[in-house]
């Protein structure tokens, strides 16, 4: 039998972490108001699971800078609780740090649509 390869196993944890904390989430666990709607679009562990980067991003549309600050504050502050939560749920020996970080993918990708059907438009004038 071949053994996993770090990468691989990296792979396997953060989708483990991500179903895991989108589950919490959802149940409302994290009491904080700051963190509520948030959700987690991606996880990505170190090949040493070490840390963990938590990409998220709030439920509604048009979310300013202020607005994205708090929800990664309060994400910050409830980081240990989460740390916690999921060490009962995952089986592995050493929980990662967490680390959450605004997922800005949707953003830039509706900015470049928009920026595409400026330049169509141009074209046809």
């Amino acid at each position: 039998m071949k053994a996993a390869t770090p990468g691989r196993r990296a792979e396997r944890v953060g989708e483990r972490i991500k179903a895991e904390l989108m589950e919490i989430l959802l149940r409302g666990d994290v009491r904080d108001p700051g963190a509520a709607d948030c959700f987690v679009t991606d996880v990505v562990v170190s090949d040493d699971l070490g840390q963990a980067r938590v990409y998220v991003r709030l439920l509604r549309e048009d979310v300013g800078p202020a607005e994205q600050q708090r929800a990664l504050a309060a994400l910050g502050r409830a980081a240990g609780y989460l740390r916690r939560a999921l060490a009962g749920r995952l089986e592995i020996k050493h929980q990662p740090e967490l680390r959450f970080y605004w997922d800005d993918g949707v953003d830039r990708a509706v900015r470049i649509e928009r920026l595409l059907a400026e330049i169509a438009s141009e074209g046809k004038a």
